[in-house]
């Protein structure tokens, strides 16, 4: 009978070992969309997200500004959102306007 008890405890042991170090169930190579939004309001901007079982999220919307006139541009903000190999979730927020593309997020090196 203790011969059982150890071999259960082993074979415990065993697949909790497994289990931790083994893969995600829903890697990047299999995930799939979860949530998708997408607002095409023509000319004068656009707004989308989306949701993946990976753990990847992104939101976008953009504005034109100053239409018409020869200081006319698109702004651009958004943020997105995944899950890296070491478990760490990052999150990148950026405007991409007149100004160019301005990242942030907690990962990047700031000034």
């Amino acid at each position: 009978m203790q011969s059982i008890k150890v071999c259960v405890l082993a074979l415990c042991a065993f697949v909790l070992a497994a289990s931790v170090s083994a893969a995600p169930l829903d890697d990047s190579k299999q995930a799939t969309i979860l949530r998708y939004d997408n607002d095409n309001i023509g000319t004068d901007g656009y707004n989308f997200g989306y949701e993946t079982s990976d753990g990847v999220t992104r939101q976008e919307q953009a504005e034109l500004k100053n239409a018409g006139t020869d200081h006319e541009a698109l702004s651009v903000r958004g943020s997105v959102s995944w899950v890296a190999p070491d478990g760490q979730t990052y999150t990148l927020h950026y405007i991409a306007d007149e100004n160019g593309f301005q990242p942030q997020g907690d990962h990047l090196p700031h000034n």
